[in-house]
């Protein structure tokens, strides 16, 4: 099975489309940019098995296409196997991002296909030791990372490679992809840093350095075997667009294969050219908290693991409740309260920009996305500074921080 479900009509109002549970915060590892600030030793709060499994049977009633087992390092757990078998007896579809541990081996792996593992999610960042391990903090996970992918390739387990991009690698994107190649990945899922746990500001991407870095997916895209998908970097999808409609205006036949006009971005769409590679999810308009919800170990929901709003816990709602009410998700879907160019731009509806890097820099999740160069048509910054300035002379200077 080398393909994820993708139903295509979900109602993004009524179920999402990706649900990430955190099922332990416990790993070995100390990755510069983790989310989750990890510990070797798992929470006493975490979730139990049969919450677990309680979680699992709500997923199987949404239909949710694609649940991911995450942490920390799933493989700190004990009861994974006996999860992963439940959902898959529930017909729920899980995928595994462990860590690069010594609790990574074949034995493991082939457990977790026998379980009924339907993709192992990998990280990778670097095409060299020397990068990757100084990235994650340890010594011999790089080796031991791409061993494990050819244990997998072994199992006949589908991989994906994860990468986080930063000023530690951007520059690696090349070799990167190259050694995917060898390695017979699945999808490559390129995340762009936002800056919380361990995630630092100095090593976050100016707009413009987004910009380079769009421009080399888009390139190698052209010519990889693999998907691939961006995350936290909604702004790709601008990006995709205009450069299709550059190239269809420059005679280069219909654009690139995986991109379409704006009013053409519906999930599920029918297209001529559903085919591709990347097609299905360059049109999915997934964001946080609108497609996307996060479990953590203990049961909370967020709209992602990267943007700390909490809206409520399995343990006392229904997750879908907490999904369809919960006002931060309501918030968040509804694209007429986006600020600054975000609130004005053409592309807010597949686009919308990461609401987890908005907050992470400025406090507010709907400000506009921080690393994004696009001047929207209809934005005018002047105009917009002169109000604010007005609004910020009307009221007590205390409650300048909540304001974007």
């Amino acid at each position: 099975m080398h393909d994820l479900p993708q139903r295509g009509n979900l109602n993004y109002d009524e179920s999402p489309f990706l649900v990430i549970w955190e099922v332990t915060q416990a790993c070995d590892l100390a990755c510069k940019h983790c989310r989750a600030a990890a510990q070797p030793i798992p929470h006493p709060d975490q979730l139990s098995t049969e919450e677990g499994k309680a979680l699992i049977d709500e997923i199987a009633r949404m239909e949710v296409p694609i649940f991911v087992f995450t942490g920390g390092d799933p493989l700190k757990r004990p009861d994974v196997y006996e999860l992963i078998r439940y959902a898959a007896a529930k017909g729920v579809s899980v995928a595994l991002t462990p860590s690069a541990t010594p609790l990574l081996t074949r034995e493991a792996i082939f457990k977790l296909k026998e379980a009924g593992l339907v993709r192992l999610g990998i990280s990778l960042d670097g095409s060299s030791p020397e990068i990757h391990d100084a990235f994650r903090g340890f010594p011999g996970t790089w080796a031991r990372t791409v061993e494990a992918v050819g244990w997998a390739n072994e199992a006949g387990l589908p991989i994906q490679v994860h990468t986080t991009i930063s000023r530690h690698n951007a520059h690696d994107l090349d070799n990167l992809t190259a050694l995917f190649e060898k390695m017979k990945i699945v999808m490559w899922n390129v995340f762009f840093l936002v800056p919380v746990g361990r995630g630092q500001l100095n090593d976050l991407l100016s707009g413009e350095e987004f910009e380079d870095v769009f421009g080399k997916i888009y390139e190698l895209s052209h010519r990889v075997s693999f998907q691939i998908k961006t995350t936290e970097a909604m702004h790709y999808r601008r990006y995709l667009i205009q450069h299709n409609l550059e190239e269809r205006k420059m005679g280069h036949g219909s654009g690139h294969p995986g991109t379409m006009p704006a009013a053409a971005y519906e999930p599920g769409a029918p297209t001529t050219e559903a085919k591709t590679r990347n097609m299905g999810w360059a049109t999915r308009r997934v964001n946080d908290g609108k497609g996307f919800v996060f479990v953590s170990h203990r049961g909370d929901v967020y709209p992602s693991g990267f943007l700390p709003l909490h809206a409520g816990n399995i343990k006392d709602n229904p997750l879908h409740e907490i999904y369809q009410n919960a006002p931060v998700f309501k918030d968040l879907r509804d694209t007429s309260k986006l600020q600054g160019k975000c609130g004005a731009c053409e592309f807010k509806e597949i686009c919308g920009g990461s609401r987890a890097r908005a907050y992470a820099m400025t406090g507010n999740h709907l400000a506009q996305e921080q690393c994004c160069i696009y001047q929207p048509r209809n934005w005018h910054p002047d105009v917009e500074l002169a109000e604010q300035i007005d609004v910020r002379e009307q009221i007590n200077p205390a409650e300048l921080v909540h304001l974007p």
